[in-house]
């Protein structure tokens, strides 16, 4: 699943995954059960050994969840993906919208003081709200997979991604966070740029042959990909959304966020540049290393010099 945008409009998604991420982020961290809470492993008893551990489990998760679907495809067809697909952001959808509209119910109902009516009105708004979340993550991935609107599709992608990075980065720990996010960008490489990448086969199935003589002409130079039109993968707003929403909860610093969003964007612009001679470039790996770059630098510029 991919967001569609025209190249010189790349960065106002990005932003707006960014802040609406950080934001839910935030109001997750007010709970001391959730902050930090994530992983396999926990980095209060074996540190950083236990971030390495548990990235390299999620990165392992990951790997093999990719093959898989690239086998299922080959078995059973294209058609396959729209239930792979379906099902994985139905079942995202409502689980975080649940979860995230529980924390901001109950932020809510703390605002008052507490009452025998007020418990009831909180109780059967919750139970009226669980139902209306499982009907519009139903009716979301429904219209997704049979409207022609791209606004319905694009709106999909960038909800299903900032509720997954919202999530990652308020329930990471420090090292877990970039264990992962390392993890997953050099996966990212792999995934796109070679033959045996199951990215790189997914693009291959879904396009069909190429045209060796369009590629040779742009290995020589004398013509380039369109980069007009963009496609932004959904895996890309989650694990930017992740690394800012989870500079905002490890430094506590909005600014350090910020200058990790524009690091990313920054990153993000680098490979568009690269897509004039690639048809196709993973979107993770120079936008958050520039962004875990830039948050480590402000982050120990605050610590020392301010």
């Amino acid at each position: 699943p991919t967001f569609r945008i025209k190249r010189n409009l790349y960065s106002i998604p990005i932003i707006i995954s960014v802040i609406c991420a950080a934001g839910l982020a935030y109001i997750a961290s007010l709970y001391p059960e959730i902050k930090g809470t994530g992983g396999y492993f926990s980095e209060e008893d074996l540190g950083a050994w236990a971030g390495i551990i548990n990235g390299f489990i999620f990165t392992a998760v990951a790997m093999f969840s990719a093959f898989l679907i690239i086998f299922l495809v080959k078995k059973k067809g294209i058609e396959v993906l729209k239930y792979v697909f379906g099902f994985s952001m139905g079942f995202i959808s409502f689980f975080l919208t649940w979860m995230f509209g529980e924390i901001i119910l109950y932020q809510i109902y703390m605002l008052f003081p507490e009452t025998e009516t007020l418990n009831l009105i909180y109780n059967i708004l919750y139970f009226i709200l669980l139902a209306l979340y499982a009907l519009f993550s139903i009716m979301l991935i429904y219209k997704y997979f049979t409207t022609e609107s791209i606004f319905i599709k694009n709106f999909t992608i960038l909800y299903v991604s900032i509720l997954t990075g919202a999530m990652l980065g308020v329930t990471m720990p420090y090292w877990t966070t970039f264990a992962i996010l390392i993890g997953i960008s050099l996966w990212d490489l792999f995934a796109v740029l070679t033959k045996k990448g199951p990215i790189k086969q997914m693009i291959d199935i879904v396009a069909g042959s190429k045209d060796p003589d369009v590629e040779e002409q742009v290995k020589k130079g004398e013509v380039e990909y369109d980069t007009s039109k963009l496609e932004i993968g959904i895996g890309d707003f989650a694990f930017y959304s992740m690394l800012t929403s989870g500079a905002l909860i490890i430094t506590g610093n909005i600014f350090i966020m910020i200058f990790s969003a524009i690091a990313i964007i920054i990153g993000t612009g680098i490979t568009i540049q690269g897509l004039k001679k690639n048809k196709i470039l993973p979107g993770l790996p120079i936008s958050i290393f520039l962004g875990i770059a830039t948050m480590l630098i402000s982050w120990a510029f605050v610590i020392y010099l301010i």
